[in-house]
């Protein structure tokens, strides 16, 4: 879809420098094209975006007042610009509303206007899907689900029985939402364990997206939660009673145990691995591989972890070149 640098500009918040021309794509510098459009963060990257073919720069203040071989949209955050300027140019194909006909929909289900259910997709007893939302091929909706509006649910999605989504909520093929958490209380006497009741609900709220082939729990005894505007990617796994904040961050094979609490803005990066009952606070930056121990705090607004037991990045490539110089000596 071809749009002009002025309408882009007016979307994301920016200002032309040059002619008004059209673009029609978006591209990094390494690969555009005639007609493409690129983004710069840093003034050291401006040269390669001019002589690149892309026919726009998105570009920061620091590009303002240059001698400029293209048109430029100067915005104070060009990554986020580029981001927006993609969806307008490359806007979500909506699903043709209606029920295939060979999707299982309980008659005590209220499905909303314009939602498209595809083939194959069974839900349950008392559920509500709302307004322009999706199901993807093979999902199963549960009994007494609720998925908010304008939700997708891309193929083989499961969603268990009391799960709630709120609007807006993305989740990618495969994902299992609301399974039974891993409890277990164990009998002495007969050396077996037995199922501790997982009778909880799990809340998702608006804005989530969730990756493919993530498991989220539902609570045991209470619920599991996931903030609004929270990102989840492939593989994760978050245990039951968790409470995911606004805005969390969660790369892919990171796994959470039970009754974690992870307060907004956090990010915590790949193949992370998280104890029970451990508190992860506002803003805290976790890098990948790393490691908290049951019931510990991380504490530290804007704080980069790292390691196994977590701790503060400094801290840890101290005991790294530590460790390095005692080797070494040792020789």
């Amino acid at each position: 879809m071809k749009r002009s640098l002025k309408e882009l500009a007016e979307f994301v918040g920016g200002r032309v420098v040059g002619e008004n021309i059209e673009v029609s794509g978006i591209s990094s510098i390494a690969t555009a094209s005639p007609g493409d459009l690129v983004f710069v963060e840093e003034a050291n990257r401006l040269d390669s975006a001019f002589k690149c073919p892309a026919s726009a720069v998105i570009a920061g203040e620091f590009a303002a007042g240059k001698a400029a071989p293209k048109p430029l949209l100067i915005v104070k955050q060009p990554r986020l610009a580029f981001a927006r300027a993609a969806q307008m140019l490359f806007p979500t194909a909506a699903a043709p509303p209606g029920i295939h006909p060979t999707a299982v929909v309980h008659s005590s289900a209220r499905v909303g206007k314009d939602v498209s259910v595809a083939a194959r997709a069974v839900i349950g007893e008392a559920s509500e899907i709302g307004e322009r939302s999706r199901v993807g091929s093979g999902c199963v909706i549960g009994n007494s689900v609720h998925i908010g509006c304008d939700c997708t649910l891309y193929p083989n999605v499961t969603i268990y029985d009391g799960a709630r989504l709120g609007d807006r909520v993305i989740v990618h093929a495969g994902s299992v939402l609301g399974s039974d958490g891993f409890g277990y209380a164990r009998d002495p006497d007969a050396g077996r364990y037995e199922k501790f009741p997982q009778i909880g609900r799990l809340e998702i709220e608006d804005d989530v997206e969730i990756g493919a082939n993530t498991t989220i729990d539902r609570g045991a005894l209470e619920v599991t939660r996931i903030g609004c505007g929270a990102k989840i990617d492939n593989l994760v796994h978050i245990g039951h009673n968790c409470q995911i904040g606004e805005n969390v961050v969660i790369a892919a094979q990171t796994g959470l145990s039970g009754s974690i609490v992870v307060e907004k803005d956090v990010v915590l990066g790949g193949q992370v691995g998280v104890g029970e009952h451990a508190r992860i606070e506002e803003g805290v930056m976790l890098g990948g591989q790393g490691g908290v121990l049951p019931n510990k705090i991380l504490r530290g607004k804007g704080i980069a972890f790292w390691g196994t037991p977590a701790r503060p990045l400094r801290e840890y490539l101290k005991q790294l070149a530590t460790l390095a110089r005692l080797s070494k000596s040792g020789r």
